[in-house]
């Protein structure tokens, strides 16, 4: 089975922790290497093989769609899902579902530069009939970003320190903001609008003992929240530290309207 032709991008944040260079434009198209750095994720899941992308927008929502339009240039088809209030993650994938229900799919956060091997996550995740696959890495900040324990089959065993008590050797990792999702994650999400697809869901999927498993990714990672990581992240990019192969590709597919 191929890699799943939808995918999410969230990207309605405010970027208060970008303030001021997102009081007069979207987080989503603050420039990290002369492009948006929305861009990043949507070659990313596009080189993957996904076709069709939801994004969720909220501040500044019409320079999203006036900067990224119908997705072509990409070889996507983009959706827009705008939220007034914003939805929190799962709020904005609870919102998208007629979009995404019914075949697995992809989400990614804008906000992070990674070029994982999406292909061997989605191999994992099929071989182990995952409900969420969660793409991470080891990294000394994982309390930061959201930390999380795998047992030596990857399975996530403890989510943001959820159960505590756990007498088996696991392995400490952080979420690097992309996930893989089969369509029965709906089924376990909560009524209300506003919720986080992490703190809500995952971490009681995980007491309950749900199939989540973490992918490890062993390369470059990069949160773009700040205006200095935007800066380190920018000189990655010059130095070529960070040179992901889907970046200049040439998708030739045609996306049917």
């Amino acid at each position: 089975m191929r890699f799943p032709r939808k995918a999410m991008v969230l990207a309605a944040g405010l970027g208060t922790r970008l303030r001021p260079l997102t009081d007069a434009t979207p987080k989503a198209l603050l420039e990290v290497g002369g492009r948006p750095m929305i861009e990043y994720p949507l070659r990313m899941l596009a080189r993957a093989g996904v076709v069709e992308v939801v994004i969720n927008v909220h501040h500044l929502r019409e320079q999203v769609r006036a900067a990224l339009g119908d997705g072509s240039r990409f070889g996507l088809r983009i959706h827009y899902s705008a939220e007034d209030p914003i939805l929190d993650t799962g709020g904005a994938i609870a919102r998208a579902r007629p979009l995404l229900d019914g075949e697995p799919f992809a989400v990614a956060n804008c906000d992070a530069l990674l070029d994982p091997d999406l292909a061997a996550a989605w191999a994992l995740h099929r071989r182990e009939d995952a409900l969420v696959t969660l793409v991470v890495r080891e990294d000394a900040e994982a309390e930061r970003y959201g930390a999380l324990d795998l047992d030596p089959s990857g399975r996530v065993k403890r989510f943001l320190g959820q159960p505590a008590p756990i007498s088996e050797p696991l392995e400490r990792r952080m979420f690097c903001g992309v996930h893989l999702m089969s369509p029965r994650i709906f089924a376990n999400m909560p009524a209300r609008p506003v919720f986080s697809i992490t703190r809500d869901v995952y971490a009681a999927l995980v007491r309950q003992r749900a199939p989540i498993f973490g992918f490890d990714h062993r390369g470059y990672w990069r949160d773009l929240g700040t205006p200095q990581s935007l800066d380190a992240a920018r000189e990655d990019l010059e130095r070529g530290r960070f040179a992901p192969s889907f970046v200049d590709a040439v998708l030739t597919r045609r996306v049917g309207r």
